[in-house]
Formats: C-alpha cells, structure tokens, sequence
C-alpha cells in the first residue's frame, strides 16, 4: 500500500501514549480508527517512534572524538553510568554540557547528540538516570515504564552529583552546562532549581518548574518550545512571569508548526530539520557565550 499521511491527531495520540495515560493496545486502537485500518496502523506506528536504526550525524568511531562508557559518583554513595564525549587529542581543559536524555533513557540518539556537542568544543557527558535501576534496557517501552518509577528527588541528586563530578574532573575548565529533551528537559529545570553552581541551562520541550522554585536559579536559561506542543506549553506563561519577577536571565524560543520532540531526528513523524537546525544553533551559542 501506499506510504499513509500521518495527521497531527496521530501525534497527538502518540504523545498521549508516551508521556500520558494512553497504554499500547489503547493507542493502537485509536491509530487504527484514525488510520482507517490495522494495516496503514502497523505501518504509521514505527514512523511515529524513534527508529533506532536511523543513521547517526557524528559515527562512534569518529576520528574527531575521544568517546567511553564511564561509572561516576552519584548521590548518597551511588554509582552512575553515562557516555562522556570530547574532542580527540590534546584541547587542554574545556567546559562541559551534560546531555539528558529523553523518557527512552540513554539510548543511540542521545549518544549522538552527545558526540555533537563534543564537536562543539566541549566535554559532553550523557548520564543514563536509570542508573539506579540497572541502566536504560534495549525495550523503549520498558524504559519509559522504568523513567515513570523513577524518584524525582533520588533522580534530581543524581543530576546535581553528576555537576560537582564535571566541576572536578581533570578534563573540564569547571565551568557547566546542561542541555536536556523532553522528560530530560524537565530535568534540566529541575537541575537549575537545585544546583547553583550550574552555569547554563537549556530546556528543550521539558516540564516547567513550580512558580515559587524560580527564585533558586542562578544559571541563564534557553527554554525552546514547540508550537504545537499544548501539554508542555499550558505552562510557559506562568514559568516567564516567575523568572522576569524573579529578574533571571533567560531566552524562550516558539518554534510553530513543530512538534513536541521535534529535535529527535530518529522519529520521522515529528523530526522537523527547520526547527531543530535553528534550536541547535541557538543551543551552542548560548552555550559559548556562557561556558566560555
């Protein structure tokens, strides 16, 4: 059959899905209904997931790399794993951008991201905050169910832990970004609340903090939004009304017509190449000219 049209109320659904109270069999019940059949269904799911067969923009084994698994301290006596990333040979010390990823955990494409920044002239490092729970499995599913169980407190400490371990490693200048997507974006948020020697942050799609935990941030913030991403937008106003009373600096971007993880071009159903090309480009920027 043909290649079937993919409406916004697919990825509507496919949101309501992976972020929401929508299970497997329910979702694929309502794509069948706005597939028209089970088969254009069976055939528009994968383009709506990520496809972890997608080629990589920066290949592991890229000569312009320095690229290892690594285990640091988390916190309260843990142990994390993650993907630290630098340019290959001798560039002296360099600040760093941690790279969280998205409700997936630490998957290919984070680790591409990761070999990204680093070609940016940075240490990336990409922690995987499954960690604690044995690390991120090779089942999407699973690992969004892993993500959802996770504690936000115990999961903020790792983030904060994964900071003082950048601010000391022998490899880095000690001056600190973060740059998070989606369920990593929130924690980005989050880590800006709670880590005050953090010195930049970018939130990409990511869950708002409370109001009244504005007043914490020190670091600038880039928060970059879809505009067709109505669960995450509800609460941009209330968060831009908190910094600006709270007089932090920060930058927000809108990119209409995109969609909710529009950065992951593993998912051709919501990868949108205008958006994404911009926000990166917004994304070391902002990071150049606050880690120096």
């Amino acid at each position: 059959m043909e290649k079937p049209d993919i409406t916004q109320a697919m990825i509507d659904a496919y949101d309501e899905y992976t972020h929401l109270t929508l299970d497997r069999r329910g979702f694929m019940e309502k794509l069948t209904r706005l597939a028209g059949s089970g088969a254009a269904a069976a055939i528009i799911a994968p383009m709506l997931a990520a496809n972890s067969a997608q080629a990589a923009i920066v290949a592991a084994d890229d000569q312009r790399i320095t690229a290892s698994d690594i285990t640091y301290p988390g916190a309260g006596g843990s142990e994390m794993k993650g993907y630290m990333v630098r340019p290959a040979g001798d560039a002296g010390k360099l600040p760093a951008v941690i790279v969280i990823h998205e409700n997936r955990g630490l998957n290919e494409h984070i680790r591409d991201v990761a070999r990204r920044v680093a070609l940016e002239g940075f240490v990336a490092l990409a922690p995987d905050f499954l960690s604690p729970s044995g690390g991120t499995p090779a089942d999407e599913d699973k690992a969004r169910e892993m993500i959802s169980g996770l504690d936000q407190q115990a999961t903020i400490a790792n983030a904060v832990a994964t900071v003082a371990y950048l601010k000391e490693n022998d490899l880095t200048s000690g001056k600190i970004g973060a740059v998070g997507f989606c369920w990593g974006g929130g924690l980005v948020n989050d880590l800006a609340v709670n880590a005050p020697d953090l010195d930049a942050a970018v939130a990409y799609y990511g869950r708002q903090p409370k109001a009244d935990e504005v007043a914490k941030i020190n670091a600038p913030l880039l928060l970059q939004y879809a505009g067709r991403d109505e669960r995450i937008n509800a609460g941009i106003d209330a968060y831009k009304a908190a910094l600006e009373k709270d007089g932090k600096t920060f930058e927000i971007h809108i990119y209409e017509g995109a969609n909710h993880a529009f950065n992951n071009d593993t998912s051709a159903a919501r990868y949108d190449k205008k958006a994404a090309d911009l926000a990166w480009e917004r994304t070391m920027a902002f990071f150049k000219k606050y880690l120096g």
